[in-house]
């Protein structure tokens, strides 16, 4: 695996672990953040494999499964654009006050489960290309 791969990777992963790390401290608006942050770096390893240039500096997943030529089914679809709302929406005070009350324990815990089954399945697909 080549070093621009294997940097993506490796950063996807640390992301997933803060993920969980703020998962299990109960910081749970970072949680989002964080789930949408290893996505977007995995994101960023497929579109770097498809055009062997390192991926643009956009954070919308969507666009950037679009970039790295992943076919995605509605629900993969919808997540992905659900998550990319809280890169944006958690880093500014207006939109904080209302996340903070919408991010309790059980709807981060559903978005962590489900922020790692994608993140699996992009990982083995990835893996399966090179």
């Amino acid at each position: 695996m080549n070093e621009d791969l294997q940097y993506w990777l490796d950063i996807a992963e640390y992301d997933l672990g803060t993920a969980k790390a703020m998962l299990d401290s109960g910081r749970y608006l970072y949680v989002l953040f964080m789930c949408q942050q290893a996505i977007e770096k995995l994101l960023k390893a497929h579109v770097t494999y498809v055009t062997s240039q390192f991926p643009p500096r956009l954070h919308n997943l969507l666009r950037l499964a679009e970039l790295a030529q992943l076919d995605l089914n509605d629900n993969t679809k919808s997540f992905l654009e659900k998550l990319s709302y809280y890169y944006l929406e958690c880093r500014y005070p207006e939109d904080r006050k209302s996340m903070v009350k919408e991010a309790t324990k059980q709807v981060t815990e559903k978005y962590y489960q489900h922020t790692v089954e994608v993140y699996q399945w992009l990982k083995e697909k990835l893996i399966l290309k090179t």
